[in-house]
C-alpha cells in the first residue's frame, strides 16, 4: 500500500509566511486574481482547466487533475525560495 504524502511544514509557525507567498506569486507573477483561499483554488482549477467544486466534494478529482491545479504556483514557490536562499547566503558571504 502506498503512503500517503501529507504536506506539513517543518516549522508551522510559517504557515502565514507561506501563504503571502503564494498570494504574491499568484497575483503579481501569474496574473491571476486573489481574494480568498476558495477563489484562489478556483481560479486555478479553471487556468488548468480543472472541474473543481470551491464549496463541495471534489473526492471524483484524480491526481493528476491536482497536480495541474497548484503545478505552476508551486514551482514558482519553490523558484522563489531558492533564490531567497541564496540572497540570504550571498549577504551571509559578504559579512
Amino acid at each position: 500500500m502506498a503512503r500517503r504524502r501529507r504536506n506539513q511544514l517543518l516549522v508551522p509557525e510559517a504557515r502565514q509566511e507561506m501563504k503571502r507567498l503564494k498570494s504574491r506569486i499568484i497575483s503579481q507573477q501569474l496574473g491571476w486574481p486573489v481574494q480568498g483561499d476558495q477563489q484562489m483554488k478556483a481560479e486555478m482549477a479553471r487556468q488548468a482547466g480543472v472541474p473543481y467544486q470551491p464549496q463541495g466534494d471534489n473526492g471524483e478529482m484524480t491526481t493528476a487533475e491536482a497536480g495541474k491545479m497548484g503545478g505552476a504556483v508551486g514551482g514558482q514557490m519553490v523558484r522563489e525560495l531558492v533564490q531567497m536562499a541564496q540572497e540570504q547566503m550571498t549577504q551571509r558571504k559578504q559579512k
